[in-house]
Formats: C-alpha cells, sequence, structure tokens
C-alpha cells in the first residue's frame, strides 16, 4: 500500500491518512487515494462477480461516484476503504438487477422465424442446377414413350390419369414407363457420382 507523505526538509515524514487526503479533497490527493485502494477495490469486485472485465468496470465506477460524492463519505477509522467497498458491492448488485431485468426482456421477445443463409441458398440452387442439368440429360436419351411420361408427370407433374390420357394409353402403361424411367435415372446418376 502506497502512502502519500508530506516531505518538507529537515522535517520528519509523516504518511497521510485517507481522511486528510479526503478533506483535501483535490486531484493529486484522489489519485493518491485511487493508488492506495485500487487493487483492494477491484479485488472485491472480482470477488462479487468473478469477472475480470465486470471488476475493471466496477472499479472505474466506484472511484467516479467517490469523486461525484466526495462531500458525502463516511470514513471508518480514518480509512476510505469500507466506503468504496460498499459503493462497489451496490454497483454490483445494481448491475446483476440491470443484467437481470435484459434477460427476462430477451425471454420475452417472440422469436423471429429463422432467416435461412443467403450463401446455402445459392449453394442448394447451384447444386440443384447442376442435378437438374443432370436429369435432364439422362431424359434425353431414354426412349420415346419414357421420355414423354418422365416430362408429363415427374417434370410437368401432372397424374398418372391424366398422363394417359393426354397420351391416349392405359394408366397402368404410364405407371410402368415411369418405373423404368425412375430406375434408369437412378443407375445413371448413381454411375456419374461415383
Amino acid at each position: 500500500m502506497i502512502a502519500a507523505t508530506t516531505r518538507l526538509p529537515g522535517i520528519e515524514v509523516v504518511p497521510e491518512t485517507d481522511a486528510l487526503l479526503w478533506t483535501r479533497g483535490d486531484r493529486a490527493s484522489f489519485a493518491v487515494l485511487f493508488d492506495r485502494h485500487a487493487e483492494a477495490v477491484w479485488n472485491h469486485a472480482y470477488r462479487l462477480t468473478a469477472s475480470w472485465s465486470l471488476a475493471e468496470d466496477l472499479t472505474s465506477a466506484t472511484f467516479l461516484a467517490a469523486w461525484h460524492r466526495r462531500s458525502d463519505i463516511t470514513l471508518v477509522h480514518d480509512s476510505a476503504l469500507p466506503w468504496l467497498y460498499t459503493v462497489a458491492g451496490n454497483l454490483a448488485r445494481t448491475e446483476f438487477r440491470r443484467v437481470g431485468r435484459f434477460r427476462r426482456a430477451v425471454l420475452r421477445l417472440p422469436l423471429p422465424d429463422a432467416v435461412p443463409d443467403h450463401a446455402e441458398g445459392v449453394a442448394s440452387s447451384v447444386d440443384g442446377g447442376r442435378r437438374l442439368s443432370r436429369v435432364l440429360a439422362v431424359v434425353r436419351t431414354m426412349p420415346k414413350a419414357e421420355r414423354e411420361a418422365v416430362e408429363l408427370c415427374l417434370l410437368g407433374e401432372l397424374s398418372t390419369a391424366a398422363a394417359a390420357e393426354v397420351l391416349g394409353i392405359a394408366e397402368v402403361t404410364v405407371r410402368s414407363r415411369i418405373s423404368r424411367a425412375r430406375s434408369r435415372l437412378r443407375d445413371e446418376l448413381t454411375e456419374e457420382d461415383q
């Protein structure tokens, strides 16, 4: 702990008490009080919060409050430390209440719908476009009957009954052609993926 002293030539050096420094109330005296007690106040704030950064903030706020209220301070046994500890404790409780109110307010907020990442959409579109190009290339190589069934039912999203009516064939025949086409697509695309 650093003790402030009055230095006069030929006179014994006497450490200045917190009470004397506080009574002066000037910046230099307050700087001596800060140097004397800042570490102890920080340690106290750290024990209250278990956070280095919050202890730093509370120490700063404690000494700021002390400077603004320097005429209201109550010294205990000529020491400012108990009063500084009290201020740090009050500030820590105020901070905990503020954080608690903030958390409760956040929990009351309705959760927004998740917004998909734009990059994922672009990548998905590119991959989907490549896959569709590969599917269409395979469809073009199919026999005409299968190609027509695929184009109407799988690509055009018509029901098998509607496709049968358009093609003038039985619905069972359309289903059979789609089944063969799917098998061919699966085989062709699986070979390309390997």
